[in-house]
């Protein structure tokens, strides 16, 4: 009797191992619709198509001569190889200064960022402190002059009625400064007013400017005004003529000079931005604080193209280890 309930339990514990060996076997003939045996797809990674060429990464400046940058004034510096993005030369890059009228560059992205050229604006407020284009009241003027009058002539009328006819005003058009900086994370950079009137809380740092200054570039409206040594603009109506000469002297006097930006105010020294296209480079010099930014930008200049060497990554020799 003992042995008949042995063998019974002992033949139920053997069908119910034949049905879980059947029930895996019915399982494994039909995978797709149940969730034990779900095909995974294999990952075969990203292949180019055989007829693209990637292109060779920008050649790298090195200073093979090790002779130092020159010793000037300016409190603070930074020099930037614009297609490898590899700083030359760097002083006091990450301290706030007050960038006087450098400001307007970002006072022209955000009026880039809104405005057409052809746009009309009307002069409401005429801003008479500063250097000025000679705006009058009710005057009507197109962006695109006005453009002009804010980045050649650093004309203060010309930066504030662009804020002024923004929508929401001066004090929306300041916070679309402040936001624009905050897109671009230049964390330490804050605007107050758009023409660069002193104030502890209108700042910027050399690397933040030189950010600003390489997006500012990129566009193509901005580049190209930035070159532009005179102009003369005039209202809609051709009744009032704006004869605009460019603020930055070495524009038409240093071979290669093709803008940015100058800012002077008594607080803030001697500003100055610059893009230099030399020899099939591209360098951005920026000076801050200065008490001779022309004669201090052409020495950054003579000492960069004089002796950075641009070598491809193939022609770099690696450096050992030290023991």
């Amino acid at each position: 009797m003992k042995k008949t309930f042995t063998s019974k339990i002992f033949s139920q514990k053997t069908l119910r191992l034949l049905y879980f060996v059947l029930f895996v076997l019915l399982l494994s003939l039909f995978p797709a619709p149940n969730i034990y045996f779900q095909s995974v797809q294999k990952a075969n990674g990203i292949f180019l198509p055989e007829n693209i060429t990637l292109p060779s990464p920008p050649p790298y400046p090195l200073n093979e001569k090790k002779i130092a940058a020159p010793n000037i004034s300016a409190e603070g510096i930074y020099i930037l190889d614009l297609p490898s993005g590899v700083v030359l030369y760097e002083k006091n890059g990450e301290m706030r200064f007050l960038p006087a009228s450098t400001t307007k560059i970002a006072t022209a992205l955000v009026s880039l960022d809104h405005y057409k050229l052809e746009d009309v604006l009307t002069v409401k407020t005429v801003a008479n402190s500063g250097r000025t284009m000679g705006l009058l009241p009710n005057e009507q003027i197109t962006f695109e002059s006005l453009l002009y009058g804010t980045l050649v002539h650093s004309a203060n009328d010309a930066a504030f009625t662009l804020a002024e006819n923004y929508p929401g005003g001066v004090t929306n058009f300041v916070s679309m400064m402040n936001k624009k900086v905050t897109d671009l994370h230049l964390s330490d950079t804050h605007f107050t007013n758009p023409i660069g009137f002193d104030d502890p809380q209108n700042y910027t740092t050399p690397v933040d400017l030189a950010k600003m200054a390489k997006v500012a570039i990129a566009n193509k409206i901005f580049a190209k005004i930035i070159s532009t040594k005179s102009i003369t603009v005039s209202d809609v109506s051709f009744s009032y003529f704006h004869p605009l000469t460019n603020v930055n002297e070495l524009l038409g006097r240093v071979s290669g000079v093709a803008g940015v930006k100058t800012g002077f105010t008594d607080s803030a020294g001697e500003i100055l931005v610059s893009e230099v296209k030399k020899n099939n480079r591209s360098v951005l010099f920026v000076v801050l604080k200065s008490h001779d930014r022309f004669g201090e930008t052409i020495k950054l200049i003579d000492w960069v193209f004089g002796n950075f060497s641009w070598k491809n990554i193939s022609e770099i020799t690696p450096i050992a280890p030290s023991q």
